[in-house]
């Protein structure tokens, strides 16, 4: 049965919320691992015995079978004549099918096998990687020196690198994001905490110590690597090349400059992790960092935990003490008097309030009492208006001109700036000479509009502004460009610019 991909997609998880969910799953289940041990399909006597069953409890033949058929209908499964079987004219006339998992199927059963895996993973600290991470760059370094580099190697040798490094990377922000949560689950219990302590403190201890004395050498490696690097990927990303599906010439040369680029940004990324650029410290040394603060922050939770234990105030335990004994009121009214007692919602006119001829009782309701006046000031700051002559208004109308002026001004470069660049004629970067720092700043702006949207490094985009008021229209050209600027020099790949103003003809 076909189904179309929209319909598909609408019921191919019906069988998770369906009201033999669990039965359905081990359906699913049993042709998940037939998946795995590479068998194409299934016969309903394979499903009814293979199938991991709940309890145990294999179900009849025709429950299977009416579990088999709902899955086609939802798009779960494929069925087919079975004609393996067929002896006679009379099991040829039979219905008998053979089942195997659909395409949206497969994407469901391997969608939940990942949802299942991230949701059981208990993130970690992997000082292992480390030391694959730096055998695999020794490696590299070997094979660099060969004369003529071995492609396959070269490039085994690069896929298991970022391998080991993707995951590193992947549970070390794992571990992280839970630190604190998990540190948040164990205030409750003391001696759960203190064990839980030991135990990370001393992993932390040991992987910042095998990162410390690691992390120097991979950045050395990666440093005494980076003449041979070009080399290396460009290696790897012909080789990748070839499975390129057949094509022109130009069709092939674009195949294997994305895979050349992937290869580039991942060896990027591995730098950025062991080696400072740009002012910017070295990802392995922030996690370094946040390993190192998690100690800190685990012993203020265990110094919150003894202040508790010590008597001191603590408003979470009054509050859970408070619910306690909302629960155990007896009636409401005893309720609304606990409320009214613990929130200090009594009558206070034995407060510095009363006027002299109020002689109404402090046992009086508000709501029966006579107002009393109350200054503003003690309404709005908490606190009554202090003895003397009222503080004298300052007048601030000469540094309000100043900023009047001070905007004006600076609106008028921004105009004049929006001027330089909205003529609506293109405008070469590498032509358009020296820039004050508006037209700089307005010049980067336009850039950061436009490069996010480039689909490809030589595709032209035509967009409008953050704000609406600008149309431009970007376009790459071949050879570089450099602008002085006041803030100093900006150089790069040549562009051409045309701006104009939305509401331009």
């Amino acid at each position: 049965m076909k189904r179309t991909d929209t319909a598909s997609a609408a019921t191919l998880f019906r069988h998770v919320s369906a009201e033999k969910s669990v039965q359905y799953r081990a359906v699913l289940d049993a042709f998940a691992a037939a998946k795995r041990q590479f068998r194409l399909q299934l016969r309903p006597d394979e499903v009814r015995a293979e199938a991991p069953w709940p309890g145990g409890a294999m179900p009849s033949v025709e429950d299977v079978q009416q579990a088999l058929t709902q899955l086609v209908d939802w798009g779960n499964l494929v069925a087919q004549p079975d004609m393996a079987r067929v002896a006679s004219l009379e099991d040829y006339y039979r219905a008998r099918f053979v089942y195997r998992l659909s395409q949206g199927g497969e994407a469901v059963e391997e969608g939940l096998a990942v949802f299942a895996r991230l949701l059981s993973r208990r993130a970690e600290l992997q000082s292992v990687a480390l030391e694959d991470i730096l055998a695999r760059l020794d490696r590299l370094a070997q094979l660099a020196q060969a004369e003529p580099p071995d492609a396959a190697a070269v490039h085994e040798a690069l896929r298991d690198l970022v391998t080991v490094f993707a995951g590193l990377a992947e549970n070390a922000q794992a571990f992280m994001a839970g630190l604190a949560r998990a540190i948040d689950l164990q205030r409750a219990d003391v001696q759960r905490l203190m064990e839980y302590k030991n135990r990370l403190i001393d992993y932390l201890q040991r992987f910042i110590s095998d990162l410390v004395s690691r992390s120097g050498r991979i950045a050395g490696q990666l440093i005494e690597l980076e003449p041979q690097a070009p080399m290396l990927l460009g290696l790897a990303a012909a080789r990748e090349a070839r499975d390129a599906a057949p094509g022109d010439a130009l069709a092939q040369a674009d195949h294997h400059d994305e895979k050349l680029a992937a290869w580039r940004e991942r060896w990027a990324g591995l730098r950025r992790w062991f080696i400072a650029e740009d002012g910017q410290p070295a990802q392995a040394e922030l996690l370094r960092g946040r390993a190192r603060a998690a100690i800190p922050q685990l012993l203020s939770a265990i110094a919150l935990l003894n202040e508790r234990r010590g008597g001191r105030s603590d408003r979470s335990a009054d509050f859970r003490v408070l619910a306690l004994w909302f629960a155990q009121a007896a009636d409401d009214d005893e309720a609304h008097r606990l409320f009214r007692a613990a929130f200090a919602l009594n009558p206070a006119r034995h407060l510095a309030l009363r006027t002299p001829d109020d002689d109404t009782p402090a046992s009086t309701p508000w709501s029966q009492a006579r107002p009393v006046e109350i200054h503003p000031r003690l309404r709005e700051r908490g606190n009554l208006t202090p003895r003397g002559a009222p503080p004298r208004v300052a007048d601030r109308s000469r540094e309000r001109a100043l900023l009047r002026a001070q905007l004006a001004e600076e609106q008028a470069l921004l105009d004049a700036a929006r001027a330089r660049f909205a003529t609506g004629q293109p405008q070469k970067l590498s032509e358009l000479g020296e820039l004050n720092r508006h037209e700089f700043r307005l010049l980067l702006t336009l850039m950061g509009e436009a490069l996010p949207a480039q689909t490809a490094p030589d595709a032209s985009v035509m967009r409008d502004s953050g704000d609406g008021t600008l149309q431009l229209r970007w376009t790459p050209l071949r050879g570089q460009a450099r602008i002085d600027t006041d803030d100093g020099q900006l150089a790069g790949r040549d562009h051409e610019l045309c701006v104009r103003l939305r509401d331009a003809p």
